[in-house]
């Protein structure tokens, strides 16, 4: 197979080596022609798909720091190039197209295409999307960057605490990982995650929903806030907003968001409409919270076994404000109606939490049985050890030691 092999600046040992793979000349001198005049690249032309996916590995050494695919001759093929190449090789792939098709360009994305480059190409958004490559370089060694994890709070009805659940548990996240996280208030029309937290934000969820098409890792972070923990958030609107963004809007947020931060947690707040999201994809974490009651109960049933009857370790179980002096329900009943035990509980414990939500201040952040627990439950989530508590005599939070212990795939979730 014919290759052609070109510098913008061949005296440059630190360039950025580029794999054009296209059998539409004209579309691939275009993309050629506008890498060249950003300079600092070394490109190899590829005039044909591969014979077969086979081929790629050895058609792509040495690996290359971006592989870009032409994507309007066969899309469907290069899917599956895209896909391929993403499963062995650390180069960044990226396709072009003429075509400016949201639902393709969420589709390239979820095959593992970091960028989508549209023609005739613009130079700011070809030297934008180099400029994200070498950030992403370190040195000599390439290592791919791991997809950040998506963390799913969803409530079995409006009221049972999921908002306050899962904004601290994204602060404690982001303070006790020290990684990159993300809260996304997807708790539409009415979230406030941000206000709980005594955040205020600029910008919010429809912010980003509104052009879809320019929404990537830059814009992405022009709209978040930041919470004293480090924590980025997206806020829910401030004004009243009764449009739902399209599914695939929050899927390619979601995409994005996984290429910039090492943990995204999503306020879903009772929202079932969106089951069919990314959202709910397989390997996303999900926290079903519920209260002990009639009808949480019930609802928690009917969606442990209408929906995530198959999710196994991926799916948590959080028994909000719970309180074994005043239960109607002893815990085998409890379990009966889960269809399975719960991983967590957290404590009822009114005072604090109506305390911290008058001061708008993170609850996780307060020397309380509440915020203990839910620290516990962030840990479990990033794979660190359980942190032992500090031994203040009897109380809520030590008396549940005793209650019987809860299935999870680790043994931390005892403490709670």
């Amino acid at each position: 197979m014919r290759d052609d092999t070109h510098n913008s600046e061949p005296s440059e040992t630190d360039a950025l080596s580029i794999v054009l793979i296209g059998p539409d000349a004209a579309r691939r001198r275009e993309i050629a022609k506008a890498l060249e005049s950003v300079g600092g690249v070394e490109i190899k032309e590829i005039p044909a798909y591969p014979g077969g996916l086979q081929d790629l590995p050895h058609l792509l050494l040495p690996q290359p720091d971006v592989v870009i695919v032409d994507l309007d001759t066969d899309p469907d093929y290069t899917l599956e190039i895209v896909e391929s190449i993403s499963s062995f090789a650390s180069s960044t792939v990226m396709v072009y197209s003429r075509r400016s098709d949201l639902t393709m360009a969420v589709r390239c994305m979820r095959a593992g295409a970091r960028e989508f480059l549209n023609l005739p190409a613009v130079q700011s958004d070809i030297a934008g999307a180099l400029a994200r490559v070498s950030v992403r370089r370190p040195g000599a060694i390439r290592a791919r960057r791991t997809s950040g994890k998506v963390m799913v709070f969803l409530g079995t009805k409006g009221g049972c605490g999921v908002t306050t659940l899962a904004a601290n548990f994204a602060v404690a996240l982001a303070q006790e990982t020290g990684r990159r996280t993300l809260l996304i208030d997807l708790g539409l029309p009415l979230g406030d995650a941000a206000i709980n937290l005594g955040v205020t934000a600029q910008y919010s969820t429809v912010d980003a929903f509104r052009d879809i098409a320019r929404l990537d890792s830059r814009f992405l972070a022009t709209l978040l806030t930041t919470h004293s923990s480090e924590l980025s958030i997206l806020a829910a609107p401030n004004e009243f907003n009764d449009s739902d963004p399209p599914l695939d809007a929050i899927d390619k947020l979601l995409v994005v968001a996984r290429q910039s931060f090492d943990y995204i947690v999503v306020d879903c707040g009772s929202r079932l409409d969106l089951r069919s999201s990314a959202l709910f994809d397989p390997a996303s974490a999900i926290y079903l919270v519920a209260q002990v009651g009639v009808t949480e109960l019930r609802n928690a049933n009917r969606l442990l076994t209408q929906y995530f009857s198959n999710r196994g370790r991926h799916l948590h179980v959080i028994l909000n404000r719970y309180g074994p002096q005043s239960l109607l329900y002893d815990e085998a009943n409890v379990t009966r109606a889960l269809t399975r035990p719960a991983q967590w509980r957290v404590p009822d414990d009114y005072a604090t939490a109506r305390r911290t939500q008058s001061m708008a201040t993170a609850l996780v952040l307060q020397d309380a049985p509440i915020a203990t627990a839910i620290r516990q439950i962030a840990r479990n989530a990033a794979g660190l050890p359980e942190q032992e508590e500090k031994k203040k005599g009897f109380s809520f939070f030590s008396k549940l030691r005793s209650s019987p212990k809860p299935f999870h795939e680790t043994a931390e979730p005892e403490e709670i």
